[in-house]
């Protein structure tokens, strides 16, 4: 491994990857103030702790309704202009937003309606967002990108609020709106400016994916990949638990810290920091500890420093402990987020990675509320403390679903595997393929048991149904049969086989007697 592979800051040195991450930590930044406005505005329109909690729910539940979709997009549309689409509607709504405030006509519900619309831009990009920024570095550069992103999601969240109330302090809260729209036209700026490189996708010469298509392609994907149902699990379970800290950070601040805004912000700092720390150690980490520790490392470390917060109802302490939080939740988001992206194919990347933010977010939320409930029946630091015993002993779910090694370079286009040119594309109506193998001599059962091993890959690059049969009669006779919805679906998957499948493939071939014989059915015409 090379020294700067060990280096945390090592992608900012990449002008593409540093031009992008300035812009999305002046944006982030402005999205915090709005937050701040919004609240404050929201407090003197209704004085409604609804209301009030509204403000949160109407800026994340886009996320949950428009991911999917929105992976979608960043995989089969122009990354380039959705970015700058989704930025220009968010700066315009943002603007809206500023006129209508100083004009004195926001109500609740426009509030609120505006807020939405800014959150389904932010949906809408995302994805992209993601998937695209590790893509600007060298591949062993990609766990500190995803850190670094992580890095200014925090700092802009330590940063963002203290400057909007200041703001805010001095003139209205109509500044941190138009403040929020000047922080999109940075990022329009950058995203102009920036120009993709060649995408890693599997050259092509079939017509583009519809777009239900597409969401079924990306949802059959993530459901027969039993890598990325583990990290789904392990991550809605991380976040569902650590959520507690920042869900309870405000009334451990006031009411056991007894501190005001200033103090609030002086605690956020100390989680900016170890985010900062975070990302420093990750590279060194990782190189001394495989994934699944990492992982186990900084949810142990998220926990103690919610114990601590529990426990110890002192200024410092809190302090401390909450670098040491930023420092554990920047080592598991990283380790979850690189290795979840480092599992998908080019050809799902965005789409893939839309199911890991619904379930982040939406782990987040539930999380958030749950915790919220119990606080407020049992107490804030009773619930903080169950909620740090638990995440404490989440690493252990993975004796049920351990996080598998694969590499990237496994999961790259194969290349090699012939089209089928049996069917023209334009056939319509489901197609149902048999592959007949002839085992050799005594290797009947372990050719079985190869072909039903590719049975996931099968499903995820398109199949819908799958089974395999042996000869009653001759059972060194076995056929693999299974069915895709159309000859086009049937075209994509050979182009989504992956060296890994092609490597099943090749083990199958050892096995038996020569290659096997293919046949394609359609339905037989009355």
């Amino acid at each position: 491994m090379t020294l700067r592979a060990l280096d945390g800051f090592a992608p900012l040195r990449g002008r593409a990857f540093r031009t992008l991450w300035l812009a999305q930590f002046a944006s982030n930044i402005g999205g915090w103030m709005q937050t701040v406005g919004a609240q404050w505005l929201m407090l003197s329109l209704s004085g409604s702790a609804a209301y009030l909690a509204f403000v949160q729910s109407a800026a994340s539940l886009p996320v949950l309704l428009f991911a999917i979709p929105a992976g979608v997009a960043g995989d089969l549309f122009d990354r380039r202009r959705l970015l700058l689409v989704c930025e220009a509607a968010m700066a315009l709504a943002s603007l809206a937003l500023a006129g209508l405030a100083v004009a004195g006509l926001v109500t609740p519900w426009i509030l609120l309606a505006l807020l939405f619309a800014i959150g389904a831009g932010q949906a809408w990009s995302a994805p992209t967002w993601q998937s695209l920024q590790p893509e600007l570095v060298p591949a062993e550069q990609r766990p500190q990108a995803i850190a670094l992103g992580s890095v200014n999601q925090n700092l802009a969240r330590a940063i963002g609020p203290a400057i909007g109330g200041v703001l805010i302090a001095v003139s209205a809260p109509s500044t941190t709106f138009f403040v929020n729209a000047a922080s999109f036209l940075v990022v329009i700026v950058a995203v102009a400016r920036w120009r993709e490189r060649t995408r890693d996708l599997a050259a092509t010469t079939l017509p583009r994916e519809h777009a239900l298509a597409a969401t079924r392609s990306s949802g059959r994907y993530v459901a027969h990949s039993p890598l990325l149902k583990a990290i789904l699990l392990r991550a809605g379970v991380f976040v569902f638990f650590a959520s507690a800290v920042w869900a309870l950070l405000p009334s451990v601040a006031t009411r056991e810290l007894g501190l005001g805004s200033g103090g609030y912000g002086l605690l956020l700092g100390c989680v900016g920091i170890g985010a900062v720390a975070g990302a420093v150690a990750l590279p060194a980490v990782r190189a001394a500890l495989r994934p699944e520790r990492v992982l186990a490392l900084g949810t142990v470390l998220v926990a103690g420093a919610a114990a601590v917060l529990a426990a110890v109802p002192v200024v410092a302490v809190a302090c401390v402990a909450l670098v040491v939080a930023g420092t554990g939740w920047i080592l598991s988001l990283a380790t979850l987020n690189s290795t979840f992206q480092a599992s998908l194919p080019g050809w799902v990347k965005a789409r893939g990675l839309a199911f890991y933010l619904v379930v982040f977010q939406g782990g987040n939320a539930i999380g958030s509320a749950v915790i919220g409930l119990l606080a407020a029946r049992f107490g804030v630091t009773g619930t903080l403390g169950a909620a740090a015993a638990l995440l404490a002993l989440s690493p252990l779910i993975a004796r049920l679903a351990p996080i598998p090694d694969i590499t990237p370079d496994e999961l790259r286009p194969a290349g090699d595997v012939p089209a089928s040119h049996a069917l023209a594309t334009d056939v319509g109506g489901p197609v149902m393929v048999t592959l007949e193998w002839r085992a050799r001599p005594g290797e009947a059962g372990a050719l079985a048991a190869t072909i039903a091993a590719g049975e996931p890959a099968r499903r995820r690059t398109g199949a819908t149904a799958w089974s395999s049969w042996a000869d009653a009669e001759d059972p060194d006779r076995i056929v693999e049969q299974f069915v895709v919805t159309s000859a086009l679906e049937h075209q994509r998957q050979h182009e989504r086989m992956t060296v890994r499948d092609r490597a099943r493939i090749a083990d199958a071939a050892a096995l038996a007697v020569g290659p096997p014989v293919t046949t394609h059915w359609t339905h037989a015409q009355p």
